[in-house]
C-alpha cells in the first residue's frame, strides 16, 4: 500500500504540472511580437520537468514512502501555503515584497533568526530583481514600489 502514495502523488503533480504548462501558454506576447524565448519559456520547461519527475514517481515508487503527518508534513504544509500566497501577492506587492516576504517566512521556519530571515528574503527579492530588470531586460511586477519606477 505505501508505493500507492507516490503514485496517486505523482497523478496528483501531472495534473499540477498540466494546469501550470497551460498557464504558461496564456501569458501574453511580449511587445514587438513573438521571440523564441518568450515569458512561457521557463514555465514551460518546469511543466515538462514536473511531468517527468511525476512519471518517475507513478512507475517507479519508493516501497517505503509513508506521509510525514508529523513536524515535517506540517512544515510542508506550510511552505505550500506560502508559496500559493506569494503567487497571490507578485502582482499587487510586486516582486520584492512578495519575494521578501515568502524568502523570509520560508528562512524563518527552516530555523533562522526573523530578522536575518527576512533580511536574506529582501537581499534575495532585490538581487533577483536588478539581475531581471537590468541585465536580462525582463521586467517583474513593481506593485506598491511602483512609485520608484524610473521612467
Amino acid at each position: 500500500m505505501s508505493t500507492m502514495n507516490d503514485r496517486i502523488f505523482g497523478i496528483l503533480l501531472i495534473a499540477l504540472a498540466v494546469a501550470y504548462g497551460w498557464g504558461a501558454t496564456q501569458l501574453p506576447a511580449p511587445f514587438g511580437g513573438s521571440e523564441a524565448v518568450g515569458p512561457e519559456t521557463f514555465p514551460l520547461l518546469l511543466s515538462v520537468v514536473l511531468v517527468l519527475s511525476s512519471l518517475y514517481l507513478i512507475v517507479r515508487p519508493d516501497p517505503d514512502n509513508a506521509w510525514p503527518w508529523s513536524r515535517t508534513g506540517v512544515e510542508l504544509v506550510i511552505a505550500v501555503v506560502v508559496l500559493l500566497c506569494y503567487a497571490a501577492l507578485l502582482q499587487p506587492l510586486g516582486f520584492v515584497l512578495s519575494t521578501t516576504l515568502a524568502v523570509g517566512t520560508l528562512c524563518w521556519r527552516m530555523g533562522s533568526a526573523p530578522l536575518r530571515a527576512f533580511v536574506t528574503g529582501a537581499l534575495a527579492g532585490v538581487a533577483v530583481f536588478l539581475l531581471f530588470n537590468f541585465a536580462l531586460d525582463l521586467a517583474l511586477p513593481m506593485g506598491v514600489l511602483s512609485f520608484l519606477e524610473v521612467s
